[in-house]
């Protein structure tokens, strides 16, 4: 079953990869529903890049630079930027997981160059107010694997997906955040048969235990580190 993924998921070209994501979040189970609005808005942006273990390619972090400096407050809600690799590897959830905290780490470290953090985000992964930060704009980074334990983080390859840490400021300023996590976490449960623990918290403790979609306790740290 995983080699055949592996398969076929080498085997597509890019416009199918794309192709075959935008099927993945468009079907009706699929829970989330901002994912919904960024496709149906014509408001994604994708990057191909060949393996999650040796990113990230310079044109992925240029296009998040730039991708961060075009959007303003005035911008449409529910734009996204979306990683995906052609490679799907024999990633574990614990290895997905280390694998997507490297990348992250390469990435600020060549972002760090010529930009600063958003200084209206954490760059402390420990903190409840911590985002990850490209182009000096926060991101809520949201990962999926073949391997993964959650249906709604399962695809046929790695993909990284970057969120804009400001839409959700936007959101709950409208007063509509809440309503739009619960529908998620509904809309997920319904999905899987049993609520997603990694959920509930979100909006109230650091959403960085959240980027990779492994279930982790209280115990659980990250492993990266802000200039």
């Amino acid at each position: 079953m995983q080699n055949s993924a592996q398969s076929s998921a080498l085997a597509y070209p890019d416009e199918a990869l794309i192709h075959h994501f935008e099927k993945y979040i468009s079907a009706d189970s699929f829970p989330c529903v901002g994912a919904k609005s960024a496709l149906s808005r014509g408001q994604i942006v994708y990057q191909i890049e060949q393996d999650l273990r040796c990113g990230p390619a310079a044109a992925t972090v240029t296009s998040l630079q730039r991708f961060s400096q075009e959007y303003d407050r005035d911008s449409a809600l529910f734009r996204s930027v979306v990683v995906l690799f052609r490679h799907p590897a024999e990633f574990t959830e614990l290895s997905f997981e280390s694998a997507l905290w490297r990348y992250l780490q390469n990435m600020h470290h060549t972002d760090d160059i010529h930009h600063y953090w958003d200084p209206s985000v954490s760059n402390d992964p420990a903190s409840a107010d911590f985002s990850f930060s490209v182009g000096g704009r926060g991101y809520y980074v949201v990962g999926l694997h073949p391997r993964a334990s959650r249906t709604a983080r399962r695809f046929i390859c790695p993909v990284l997906v970057f969120n804009l840490h400001d839409q959700f400021e936007r959101l709950r300023s409208d007063g509509k955040f809440l309503t739009i996590r619960d529908t998620i976490i509904k809309r997920d449960t319904e999905l899987e048969g049993t609520p997603n623990p990694m959920l509930q918290a979100f909006g109230n403790s650091s959403e960085a235990a959240q980027y990779s979609g492994r279930e982790v306790d209280d115990q659980w740290t990250c492993p990266f580190h802000a200039r």
